[in-house]
């Protein structure tokens, strides 16, 4: 058994201010001089980079749909390690899951999977003595969430927060936690949420001291400390990612990193390792050559749009990934790296590798996908089943090719990415994790 305190906070919706509270209490515990091991509930790519930020560790994220339930506690154990307390961040509302999915891949049920008390966060900006019946509501619905306190945020002044106090007292839960209105705070926003901490190192350094500080003086950090210590012990079955005997040198991997492509999961990397690769991150935006001795590329999720003039303009690094994939070599892009791959996007030249061509678009594609691979590739055999996500706001088109990536089976039956020689391109994301498989055959490949 391992005992790590804990907390995960929670909100009865999106908007509710968990990503200030989580981030500023990471970074309130961490000047505490305690190791604080973050996570995030659900697929979110760019507050566990808030969260890095503040903890000086990975920002991990906890997905009980692309993972499966049967992961949650022992992901959250391997990234947990070491430390004296773990923040989670939940994700939309506390009971707000996959669609049509009752409460899987909720915060609910992950505070459930890991038996750690809840911190709910309001927005008391609207009202007073109805915060009661909101806390009521919520600590009632389901017997097996623990709510160990409320953190009121977004209050007025001194008669407000007089008043929702006096309101929940009758509720039996503590208020952890007042924080008022402050706006110097806010953090950036465009199409697909917060701007990453690559693209605004500085200024998001401050806005995580700003968060920090906020809840220094607006909450009982030893109230909270003390609730984290009353989470009881987990099993002791931490995740890792298992190790292959090496044969021969190790292959490079080169992962495409910098402002540009920010979506990444700690764990995909630590596969690749474990499966023999050297693992080299380098920053499209900067470098002109991919690093020495590549055998294989991985090029996730991020905002090339936002970019691509300066992804453009690099043509002697577009020209050597086309090279590198027109060899033959093993090539996996997710989202962002397919739009790099594609002919152009916006207008702009970029690698060329698939005949495709992307623009920006007003509508928002979002959700879980249930994938099965429709051929063999470097990532998986043909009939491979994979759970995963879509986020973004381009549209390819083609959206596949002559050998699709995926057949996907919600919520409408399609085919969507490519595979074409040793590229495997799709908007699709994934968390190897729950197949750890996909970065073994992705290191055989790249050994050839």
């Amino acid at each position: 058994m391992v005992s790590v305190p804990r907390l995960v906070i929670a909100a009865p919706a999106s908007g509710s201010g968990k990503t200030t509270v989580a981030t500023g209490l990471m970074a309130a515990f961490a000047g505490r001089d305690l190791a604080v091991s973050p996570h995030k509930v659900g697929p979110d790519y760019i507050d566990p980079g808030y969260h890095a930020l503040a903890t000086g560790r990975p920002g991990r994220n906890l997905d009980a749909y692309m993972c499966g339930p049967g992961l949650i506690a022992p992901l959250f154990t391997h990234g947990a390690s070491g430390c004296d307390l773990a923040v989670v961040e939940g994700v939309m509302g506390l009971y707000d899951g996959a669609s049509g999915q009752g409460e899987l891949a909720s915060t609910a049920q992950v505070s459930k999977l890991l038996r750690a008390p809840v911190v709910l966060v309001v927005d008391a900006s609207s009202q007073s003595r109805s915060v009661a019946a909101l806390v009521h509501g919520f600590a009632s619905w389901d017997p097996e969430v623990r709510i160990g306190g409320v953190i009121l945020n977004k209050v007025a002044s001194d008669r407000h927060e007089a008043l929702l106090r006096e309101a929940l007292d009758e509720s039996g839960l503590p208020v952890l936690g007042v924080l008022r209105r402050a706006p110097q705070v806010a953090t950036p926003s465009r199409h697909l949420g917060l701007v990453p901490v690559a693209e605004r190192q500085a200024d998001a350094l401050d806005a995580v001291r700003a968060m920090g500080e906020r809840v220094r003086e607006g909450c009982d950090l030893d109230a909270l400390l003390a609730l984290a210590r009353s989470a009881p012990a987990l099993p002791d079955e931490a995740w890792e990612p298992e190790p292959r005997p090496l044969e021969g040198s190790r292959p490079v991997v080169a992962v495409a990193g910098g402002a540009a492509f920010t979506f990444a999961y700690a764990e995909h990397a630590e596969l690749l390792t474990a499966a023999g690769a050297e693992v080299v991150v380098f920053d499209p935006l900067r470098d002109e050559k991919l690093p020495t001795g590549t055998a294989g590329l991985v090029i996730g999720g991020g905002f090339p749009e936002v970019y691509a003039p300066e992804l453009s303009a690099n043509e002697p690094l577009r020209r050597a990934v086309t090279g590198l994939a027109r060899s033959g070599a093993p090539v996996a892009a997710e989202c962002a790296g397919l739009l790099y791959l594609a002919r152009e996007l916006d207008g702009r030249p970029m690698c060329g590798v698939l005949d495709a061509s992307a623009r920006m678009s007003e509508r928002l594609t979002l959700g879980y996908r249930q994938a099965v691979a429709v051929s063999d590739s470097v990532l998986a055999v043909a009939g491979t089943r994979l759970r995963g996500h879509e986020f973004h706001r381009t549209v390819l088109e083609p959206g596949a090719g002559a050998t699709p990536a995926w057949g996907l089976h919600q919520p409408e039956r399609r085919v969507e990415g490519f595979v074409q020689g040793g590229v495997h391109a799709s908007y699709l994301h994934t968390h190897w994790a729950a197949e750890p498989g996909v970065a073994r055959r992705f290191v055989e490949q790249c050994r050839g």
